[in-house]
């Protein structure tokens, strides 16, 4: 099947897509301002650059887009018609990287939470985050 696009329209739409400070990930960071969490962003020095960094507490949040890392089961992940297989080598890389990311953050003592973006949509996100705000609680 071929793109529906032209290649400078493709790339266009592509170019517009964000890697940091997405609608999802400022969703998180303002309901944990709110409630008190002060936290760092995008730390470079940690595996897999964690999306929300909380030191006093050892717990990164990385803030997934179900299509980008391949969230299994979800209806917001849905392999693209044209080039599929090219995407879903992508996404498979994406999913090792964050499998790896985990890993190492893990075997250097910090908690890793991973919360998905279909977790932050209307119907979900207030059990989503509370449910956060719990776990973190529990920790003090």
């Amino acid at each position: 099947m071929t793109d529906t696009h032209s290649k400078e329209t493709r790339s266009y739409n592509m170019s517009r897509i964000k890697g940091k400070n997405t609608k999802p990930e400022l969703v998180v960071r303002r309901f944990l301002f709110a409630n008190g969490f002060r936290y760092r962003l995008h730390a470079k020095n940690l595996p897999g650059k964690p999306d929300i960094v909380l030191p006093k507490y050892k717990t990164v949040i990385f803030v997934n887009g179900c299509f980008w890392h391949g969230h299994q089961n979800c209806k917001y992940f849905v392999p693209p018609k044209t080039r599929t297989e090219w995407w879903l080598q992508k996404i498979t890389n994406t999913q090792n990287r964050d499998r790896q990311a985990q890993t190492e953050l893990q075997s250097l003592g910090w908690r890793v939470i991973t919360i998905w973006e279909c977790e932050l949509k209307p119907k979900k996100v207030e059990e989503r985050l509370n449910g956060l705000l719990s776990y973190l609680l529990s920790m003090k």
